[in-house]
């Protein structure tokens, strides 16, 4: 196979040569800028769904009804109704614009969402005003979700070497599990720093706040990287895409479709604990466990480093055991962990708790590090970006959108988990008959040169899509 550009080796548009030192750098700085932009945005989205699960109810819900938990659930389950939005908008700027200026784009907008919900006043201080401007802002961050993910795993994907893809391509992908360390981290910390009473009057908002300090770092090195290869060849040439949006639905409707469900049956089950869900259920006070706030938040927090790590190793290994493969693996990981998580968490064990995260986790790790790889491969170069863009947005919307409040719905119908065990092994075996749906196309060349090699539908049963 050749490599994703079709330059001699550390060529580049325009006839500019680097040095094997100079590309190795560069593919490098590549790399870390997609982990820092996607740990920052993910930071951001979280950090909403934490407070979600924790404060907002209280905060911005009190005053309309007894489903104030319920409605603050729903919350996080709108915005991903925008990032369909958001990727096609991101979609079609970045098969026409780049990369990159999307990248930027996206990183600020999140930013500025999340430092506003800081500062928001209450449903106590301006009544219903409160909960719409909240809904309003965490429409901004689902927009800014929407765009970020395509942008960044390409730019990471097409960079990388035809034998690393799936190595560099778990970079990015390392942002949930760093995000989701990052913030329930800070939550933990402010929890200590502002126990009780005074975590739901201030404490909550200086996580957001922080956003600010993030989002400038996370400008600095994302403004520093070099456009992806593959792009600046399609510019070069002035191939950019015409209309991608429209192409993509026309030629590759189904393609969507199912890589849409390959990501919901990963999504769902994650959204447990990004979602906040694990979060609420434990230390409700009302609930059968009533934990301590402060020891659930860091339980989480480790079991985000299990997750860390299992995203990387499945993403290297998906460069030597192929993506169907350890997609499948992961599949079977993660049904394990879904049958165990409620079993340990229902013990009311701290210890318990942590292990059934930490084992979700790990199936997580390995139905999510190969994807950034898998979805890059599947479309064909002019127009990836809206490919892996609007697949991912559409399979965030069936699977984690409402994951939370469905689970909060289901254990306060029947009283108990078992239902809610039931619905994530449903998603998970979804995600699994959409993965055997497809062919692996594990090297397959991604530059402009291959198109119509990269035209040929993946799904099984179909020759073209």
């Amino acid at each position: 196979m050749s490599s994703s550009p079709t330059f001699p080796p550390g060529a580049r548009p325009g006839g500019a040569t680097l040095t094997a030192v100079d590309e190795t750098r560069d593919r490098r700085r590549v790399v870390f800028a997609t982990v820092i932009g996607t740990t920052v945005e993910w930071y951001d989205f979280f950090t909403y769904a934490f407070a979600a699960g924790l404060v907002f109810g209280p905060a911005f819900f009190s005053g309309l009804g007894e489903n104030s938990v319920l409605l603050s659930f729903a919350t996080v389950g709108v915005s991903f109704l925008f990032r369909p939005f958001g990727a096609f908008l991101a979609g079609h700027l970045g098969d026409k614009y780049g990369r990159k200026l999307v990248l930027m784009v996206t990183l600020i907008l999140m930013g500025a969402a999340t430092a506003l919900i800081g500062v928001l006043p209450t449903y106590a201080a301006i009544g219903v005003a409160a909960p719409i401007l909240l809904i309003l802002l965490r429409v901004v961050q689902g927009v800014s979700a929407g765009g970020e993910w395509g942008g960044a795993v390409l730019m990471a994907v097409e960079h990388a070497p035809d034998k690393k893809r799936g190595l560099f391509g778990a970079g990015p992908q390392t942002g949930v599990p760093l995000g989701l360390l990052l913030a329930s981290g800070v939550m933990a910390l402010m929890a200590m720093i502002a126990p009780g009473d005074a975590f739901l009057e201030w404490g909550w908002r200086i996580p957001f706040l922080l956003s600010v300090v993030l989002i400038l770092v996370g400008y600095y090195v994302r403004r520093k990287v070099e456009e992806s290869p593959v792009f600046a060849e399609l510019a070069e040439r002035k191939q950019e895409a015409q209309m991608p949006i429209l192409r993509l639905f026309c030629k590759h409707t189904v393609l969507v479709i199912v890589t849409a469900l390959v990501f919901a049956g990963n999504n769902a089950v994650g959204y447990m604990t990004t979602g906040g869900y694990i979060q609420n259920y434990a230390t409700n006070p009302d609930g059968p466990i009533a934990l301590d706030r402060g020891p659930v938040l860091w339980a989480v927090t480790g079991s985000a480093i299990t997750w860390l790590l299992s995203t990387i190793v499945a993403g290297w290994a998906s460069d030597f055991l192929g993506r169907r493969t350890t997609y499948i693996l992961g599949w079977v990981l993660q049904l394990g962990g879904v049958f165990a998580l409620f079993p340990l968490v229902n013990t009311g064990n701290l210890a318990l708790l942590f292990a059934g995260l930490a084992l979700l986790t790990i199936g997580l790790g390995f139905t999510y590090g190969p994807q950034a790889a898998l979805y890059s491969e599947l479309f064909p170069a002019s127009i990836r970006f809206s490919g892996v863009s609007v697949s991912y947005a559409i399979g965030a919307i069936l699977g984690g959108a409402f994951a939370p409040m469905i689970a909060t719905a289901i254990v306060k119908a029947t009283g108990g988990t078992g239902g809610v065990t039931a619905y994530l092994a449903g998603m998970t075996v979804v995600g699994l008959l959409a993965t055997l749906l497809l062919r692996d196309r594990s090297g397959i060349p991604l530059g402009p040169d291959h198109e119509a090699e990269q035209q040929v539908s993946p799904v099984r049963g179909l020759s073209q899509a």
